[in-house]
């Protein structure tokens, strides 16, 4: 669901996917019943109660335009708010589908969420916030709230979505910084690699590809503003912002700025090009990061990015969390 849940990068394109592992087992819901929940939501047609896994039937009629959560059963505790973290345990399904996509209650392991913190589909963010742990929603999720036009895997472009999601586990953050401050600005002189820019306001740094230079054969990691914070470690889960362009044409293929939110993922499930390149860098740095294709996707092309590529990050890291 990594793949699944996240904006365009940080997942589809460098969490590793669990939702296309061909776990799900189908669903036990009779393929003709457009039976729906007294919020018009389709309805849950077994394992009703928290923590069971639920069956869900077709959608009816026209999907919801907008983003649409039913609380099936409320929790205790303090709502969901920016910067806490939840664990939860989902079944997503199409509207107009019969079968799950996806469902975490089969894998047994409630995917973990930080509010505000990017790495799931906006729906997920907003249905979440201000919910309990132990509560139980249903939500349908408009396509662009989800994968709008371009779709992702199973799930065709302009789809509605329909999750049964339970708050396993609701715990208390600090809110995410939106930008880093008050590092030490490193030279940047070797003229073979992309020049980042220095900017700490919050806004995306320009990236500058020489175009007459190959690309390095090797995963380069380097400072561009060095932080003051912990050095971050294998199994560390962090929140940054990036930006990342092909270095081929200097093309932007994903931009956490432009989606205007950081994006928070565990350092040891991303491509082999940000676990190595993040490892032991500080909190509150810059980071130029150039990985070649077998630090990245290889010989497959993923969405925007096409095989055997050079990627360029320019990655702030905002938080250990």
């Amino acid at each position: 669901m990594r793949r699944r849940l996240a904006g365009l990068v940080l997942v589809p394109l460098l969490l590793l996917s669990t939702a296309a592992c061909g776990d799900d087992k189908g669903s036990d819901s009779d393929s003709s019943s457009s039976a729906v929940s007294k919020g018009g939501l389709p309805a849950i047609t077994a394992g009703e109660k928290f923590g069971e896994k639920p069956t869900l039937a077709k959608g009816k009629g026209t999907p919801p335009k907008d983003l649409k959560v039913e609380v099936i059963s409320e929790g205790k505790g303090e709502p969901l708010a920016d910067g806490d973290k939840a664990q939860v345990n989902y079944l997503g399904q199409l509207w107009d589908g019969d079968k799950p996509f996806d469902n975490s209650f089969d894998r047994g392991q409630p995917f973990d969420v930080t509010l505000g913190g990017g790495g799931v589909i906006e729906g997920w963010q907003q249905a979440l916030k201000g919910q309990k742990q132990g509560s139980r929603l249903e939500v349908s999720i408009p396509p662009e709230l989800g994968y709008g036009d371009q779709g992702q895997g199973d799930i065709p472009p302009g789809a509605t979505l329909v999750f049964v999601m339970d708050v396993v586990k609701a715990t208390k953050g600090t809110p995410i910084p939106k930008k880093i401050e008050g590092g030490k600005v490193v030279d940047q002189t070797d003229a073979s690699l992309p020049k980042i820019g220095t900017n700490e306001d919050g806004k995306e740094p320009e990236v500058t590809i020489p175009s007459d230079k190959d690309a390095p054969g090797k995963l380069v990691s380097n400072y561009v503003i060095e932080g003051t914070g912990d050095e971050l470690k294998a199994t560390d889960t962090v929140a940054v912002s990036y930006v990342g362009k092909l270095w081929k044409d200097g093309k932007t293929f994903d931009s956490s700025y432009k989606n205007g939110q950081p994006v928070t993922f565990p350092l040891n499930q991303v491509i082999p090009g940000w676990s190595k390149g993040l490892e032991g860098k500080k909190v509150g740095s810059r980071v130029l990061l150039v990985v070649p294709p077998a630090d990245g996707y290889g010989d497959q092309a993923q969405g925007p990015i096409p095989a055997k590529s050079t990627l360029v990050f320019a990655v702030d890291i905002l938080a250990k969390m």
